[in-house]
């Protein structure tokens, strides 16, 4: 018997291993070939491809369709999956790929029906770069094929990648679209229901678009809110009555049986995770710090493609590190710093441009780097040398420098979405009704039927929520208009000089961006790059509209359906300023801001510290504006930590408030890892933050009931502080203000008010966070720890977090310093070059080159973004060439 037992876990250990050696022989097949001679088709002469040790590329061609070519190739060997995931996000066909878990997002996402839109128009979105389209499709799809086995990620899935198409490439540009920009237009939404609901006055401080924290480049700063005085508004005498009111709106998922609330449709796009706004109750500073409360159904599937990292659901331990959280939860949004510095500044009159991307981080990262090189008439010299950041799947240098030009962006956080009002036509309808087309829409599901969702749309655009009285809201997006995405990024490569480059700009479309350009002859300038919408006269943008023939009062906002341009910007270049800077606040005013319009522009903190820096120094190099990038000094929470101070200082002994200023003694005055007083300070500031929204928004929260969702503005730091600063006993929510048996009714103003609040903030940080040990422990490292990983780490039991995540180490910075750097989201990339003199450049990019983990390249260069080491922008010394040669007869 005993024998038999042997043989029979000898011959299981023998399976284990032959299923082992299986596995590792699939996903070894699947590497790439970084050396010898590979045939492709359609080149027109031999291209090289070389990597350095970091796996950085660089593609040497006879021209530009060549070098397109080549670079799909490569992009396909290392990151096809990821390509896959881009091209499915604003497609709505995740659900093909990841099966019923997915079906949410896809229904939300095909609403905006993308692919057909490319299909439709490709011919214009290609313009004349189709044989480079073509040429990049093709070559990613013989790199598919070149590997010897399907990427890894499709055997775990067990599916098989589809070809790569033109149409895919585009759709790929429009997937930043989604990841930049409000495809909810959720905040302009949520306003809209609050005004009517809110005494003008409290609207007002929710609408307050500024602090003294601004920093723009044109205009002045709005300064922090005037608050109203007492016989404007009071919250102890606003009679707070349930009422049965507030709109009930449906979603067009009604008709595939997955109706939702409005407020469950602003979850971003690109990652299944809860919303951007806040949500529609209290948190505690806990669950805020955590970035905790979104919707249930993002924690039952997180399939992210580029901007996050889980394809599976989140474990409480990853949603207690923040792990897949809304980056307002954390002072943390989709944007970017760039900024620049004139010859003026420099020793040798080149000028600095620094560019850093913040996005959600992932392994391997979104962007590939990549050097390309090919002859150009087009281009000073006849020859194109251009290096920086790809995006894999579409064919162009994102961000980066050729030598003669370095250009790098920030998002601009315009007001490109408006919301509609209309009466679709239908039998009975009035006079003055929209007409409407319905559409049907085939989401194909892996392992079930396919689905059907029927979108309507209007000459505004798709009906994306229908009400009872019917009505319905119909939502206009620059993404869907003509126009709105080419190819003309790719024409950056060839750009001779300053002027150059602006006049490619006016012809460029893309997500709008802060573009900041920087030429060799010291040079440098800011504008927009992308389309803005040219309402009519009288068309307000901040709120919503009703159609020109609608039969509504004569005061409605009427709007027609607007066109886009890209050629009308406002532009801000030498000689007239030295210093540039950018970091997705306000940047222009007047009557540029008011045809742009505000989509929900940051708080200015980060432009106002990188202005700042720029201002302290008459001459700059590299290393400088390096520094600058890395800045984590906290100048926001510095003033909270001495407010906690002052508070601490009339409380008692045993106080929550007291404590946290006992455990915050010891204050840096940085977003460092070691600090326990930032951690603290920082729980404290969003835990008062939270308690003034609830009590200023408390009227409305009734009044709407179901249909309220809470406003998150940006910019409410503006108000806050001079409520804390002040403390007016008028604007004191009721829960602190009144005694509890009279928070409705006429108010009993208790002792000590504003003193409650900070307290009660400071007992929920205190509690939350003490179970863990000693306060003074509990350092801001602690909870700012690295969770970047591949989509699909959570799939894989036990190897998942430690075969496909980057090292879970602290990361210092936050979202309110310039070196923005959370769990999982934070700056993507970072870049200083100055063109002409890139062997001085330097770039971070975390994640690494290569989606394969058993790849020399997976994670690559990661340990320099997250030291903050100077690394170099060019690449390196060449260790691997790859040869490639036009396919002839021979080799067929």
């Amino acid at each position: 018997m005993r024998k038999w037992i042997l043989r029979a876990l000898l011959a299981l250990v023998v399976l284990l291993v032959a299923a082992g050696l299986f596995v590792w022989l699939s996903l070894r097949a699947s590497l790439p070939a970084l050396d010898g001679d590979q045939s492709l088709a359609g080149l027109g002469a031999p291209a090289t491809i070389e990597r350095d040790a970091a796996g950085v590329v660089t593609i040497t061609a006879a021209n530009e369709t060549d070098a397109m070519r080549a670079l799909g190739f490569v992009h396909a060997q290392e990151r096809y999956f990821e390509m896959d995931l881009m091209r499915r996000v604003p497609s709505g066909e995740l659900s093909a790929l990841f099966g019923e878990r997915a079906l949410e997002t896809d229904r939300r996402n095909r609403v905006h029906r993308m692919r057909a839109r490319v299909e439709a128009d490709l011919a214009a979105v290609a313009g004349d770069r189709m044989p480079q389209l073509q040429a990049y499709a093709d070559g990613a799809n013989a790199g598919l094929a070149s590997l010897r086995a399907r990427p890894w990620a499709y055997l775990l899935l067990q599916q098989t990648p589809q070809p790569w198409t033109p149409a895919d490439s585009a759709l790929t540009g429009f997937a930043m679209y989604f990841d930049l920009q409000d495809a909810t237009n959720a905040r302009e939404l949520a306003m809209h229901r609050l005004q009517p609901a809110l005494p003008p006055a409290l609207f007002d401080l929710f609408a307050h678009d500024g602090s003294r924290w601004d920093a723009p480049l044109f205009g002045e700063a709005r300064g922090d809110a005037v608050l109203p005085g007492a016989e404007v508004v009071d919250l102890r005498r606003l009679d707070v009555v349930e009422v049965d009111g507030g709109l009930r709106e449906r979603s067009p998922f009604a008709s595939t049986g997955a109706a939702r609330d409005a407020a469950s449709y602003g979850i971003s796009p690109l990652a299944l995770t809860p919303p951007f706004v806040s949500q529609t109750v209290p948190l505690s500073p806990a669950a805020r710090e955590r970035g905790q409360g979104g919707p249930p159904v993002a924690w039952k599937v997180a399939l992210t493609p580029p901007p996050a990292p889980q394809v599976v659901p989140l474990s409480p331990t990853a949603r207690e590190r923040g792990v897949g959280a809304p980056p307002a939860a954390a002072d943390l949004s989709r944007g970017s710093n760039n900024f620049a510095v004139s010859g003026a500044l420099t020793a040798d009159g080149r000028a600095l441009v620094a560019d850093d991307m913040h996005l959600g981080l992932r392994a391997p990262s979104i962007w590939f780097r990549a050097r390309l090189r090919y002859p150009d008439p087009r281009a000073p010299g006849g020859q194109v040398d251009v290096t920086g950041f790809t995006l894999p799947g579409l064919p162009a240098v994102i961000v980066g420098s050729n030598t003669h030009v370095a250009w790098g962006f920030t998002n601009s956080y315009g007001d490109y979405l408006d919301w509609q009002r209309l009466v679709p036509c239908a039998d009975g309808a009035p006079a003055g009704c929209t007409p409407v087309v319905r559409h049907e829409e085939r989401i194909d599901v892996a392992g079930g039927a396919p689905v059907t969702l029927i979108v309507e749309d209007s000459d505004w655009g798709p009906l994306v929520h229908r009400d009872d009285d019917g009505s319905a809201l119909a939502l206009r997006w620059t993404a869907h208009q003509p126009g709105a995405l080419n190819f003309g990024l790719a024409d950056f490569a060839h750009a001779r000089d300053l002027d150059d480059a602006l006049a490619i700009a006016d012809r460029t479309a893309t997500p709008t961006q802060n573009l900041v350009i920087g030429d060799r002859a010291g040079r440098i300038a800011w504008r927009l790059l992308g389309p803005i919408p040219v309402r009519g006269a009288g068309c307000d943008g901040h709120t919503v509209s009703v159609p020109l023939t609608a039969g509504a009062a004569t005061d409605s906002n009427r709007c027609a359906p607007w066109p886009i341009a890209t050629g009308v910007s406002p532009l801000l270049r030498s000689p007239d300023t030295d210093r540039l800077w950018t970091a997705n606040s306000r940047v222009v005013d007047g009557e540029d801001f008011a045809r742009i319009g505000d989509g929900g522009a940051t708080l200015g903190i980060r432009a106002w510290q990188i202005r700042e820096g720029l201002e302290a120094r008459t001459q700059f190099t590299e290393a400088d504006l390096l520094a600058i990038q890395l800045d984590d000094r906290a100048l926001l929470l510095s003033r909270w930590h001495a407010l906690l101070d002052a508070v601490a200082n009339a409380a008692s002994d045993d106080s929550a408030v007291r404590a946290l200023a006992d455990a915050s003694r010891e204050w840096s005055g940085h977003a460092s890892v070691d600090s326990a007083g930032y951690r603290l300070v920082r729980a404290w500031r969003l835990a008062i933050h939270a308690r003034l929204a609830d009590g200023l928004a408390a009227p409305a929260r009734v009044a709407l009931g179901d249909a309220f969702e809470a406003p998150d503005p940006p910019n409410f730091e503006g108000v806050v502080w001079p409520l804390v600063e002040q403390r007016p006993a008028h604007l004191l929510p009721r829960r602190f203000a009144c005694t509890p048996d009279t928070q409705r009714g006429v108010c009993t103003p208790v002792e000590n008010d504003w003193q409650a609040l900070f307290e009660d903030a400071a007992r929920e940080v205190r509690d939350s966070l003490a179970g863990d040990g000693p306060l003074a422990e509990r350092n801001w490292g602690e909870r700012n720890t690295a969770a970047i990983c591949h989509p699909l780490a959570a799939a894989i039991p036990l190897l998942g977090k430690r075969a496909l995540c980057m090292p879970a180490e602290a990361l210092p910075g936050d979202g309110t310093v310039p070196r923005v750097q959370g769990p999982s989201f934070g700056a993507s990339q970072r870049m200083v070059v100055a063109p002409g003199h890139e062997a001085d450049g330097i770039t971070h990019m975390p994640g690494g080159q290569s989606g394969h983990p058993l790849s020399p390249y997976w994670g690559a260069g990661h340990d320099d973004w997250a030291q903050g080491r100077a690394s170099p922008f060019l690449p390196q010394a060449t260790a691997h060439t790859l040869k490639l040669v036009p396919e002839t007869q021979e080799t067929r």
